[in-house]
């Protein structure tokens, strides 16, 4: 059979491999190594998470010791290893400056809310108010209407108040727990949710990330899917909350691109969790979070 190089041979079986003596080999590239002066090669992969990632070749003109490829194996496995490393500290960095900007723009975000809702209608109360009180020995009646008003943007403004901390930690989550939140949320959910959640009490900071991680999911499958449908599935295994999010839509989702999936994750691996997202084009979207229990 024809010798072709051992990187694509290291390529094709990951694993390390040999040539004694190109002398005895056959086809063109036999030919070109004799020119070159090599005798004997050998090769290893760099593997980085279970990836092939690269691959060494060492050539002499001299035949290269019996266990020559096993020592170059050892080799790369210290460089896969450092490059596991280096690639780890990148995406901590990365994860760290979106986590940043993700919370500047949450706090920019909330300042908008309160400035553009709540202060608004509190400052137009507060006028009519003022107005009210210098008609009050004038006209009674418009007296009247103007605290019907004040009352009513005072009633808005709290509303508006209350959904502002519905985002910020859901009340429902404090009083009924994770279940209960959830349900509420898929009764406000515009598309058709199957829910299945434990009815157990878990810690509040596991809680809390669970439920936003169902909340950013399930407003990606509005934003992104084209869905008719989606699941929720929770529950405890192995010592670990297991969420699952699936919709029925038009997949192809890219953690790259925005789409909040990369501020799922980074929410999951904070709390020592993981988060994968599997969305084959044309086949729907699944996103699988691990929580650790008992950590907090």
């Amino acid at each position: 059979m024809e010798q072709t190089t051992l990187i694509g041979q290291t390529r094709e079986t990951g694993l390390p491999s040999r040539v004694d003596d190109w002398g005895t080999a056959e086809g063109e590239y036999k030919e070109l190594m004799l020119r070159i002066g090599y005798r004997s090669t050998v090769a290893a992969p760099i593997i980085v998470a279970g990836t092939l990632w690269g691959a060494v070749t060492v050539s002499s003109a001299d035949p290269l010791p019996a266990n020559a490829e096993v020592r170059l194996a050892a080799f790369c496995d210290l460089v896969s290893l450092a490059i596991a490393s280096a690639q780890a500290r990148e995406d901590l960095q990365t994860s760290r400056s979106r986590i940043v900007r993700a919370g500047d723009e949450q706090r920019r975000r909330l300042e908008r809310n309160l400035h553009d809702g709540a202060q608004q209608r509190l400052v137009a109360a507060t006028l009519l108010l003022r107005v009210a009180q210098a008609k009050l020995d004038t006209d009674s009646d418009a007296a009247a209407k103007l605290l019907r008003d004040a009352a009513a943007e005072l009633d808005a403004g709290l509303e508006e108040l209350r959904e502002l901390a519905r985002g910020l930690h859901p009340g429902a989550l404090t009083d009924h727990g994770l279940r209960g939140a959830l349900v509420s949320l898929e009764e406000r959910f515009p598309l058709p949710v199957e829910l299945e959640v434990t009815e157990e009490r878990l810690d509040q900071h596991v809680e809390a990330t669970a439920y936003f991680i169902v909340s950013e999911g399930l407003n990606n499958v509005i934003k992104h899917a084209r869905a008719s449908m989606a699941t929720v599935r929770v529950e405890t295994r192995d010592d670990a909350l297991r969420i699952e999010i699936a919709d029925d839509g038009a997949g192809g989702a890219d953690t790259s691109k925005g789409t909040g999936l990369l501020g799922l994750r980074d929410r999951a691996e904070a709390d020592g969790g993981k988060l994968v997202v599997i969305s084959p084009p044309g086949r729907g979207t699944v996103i699988t979070a691990t929580l650790p229990l008992g950590a907090h």
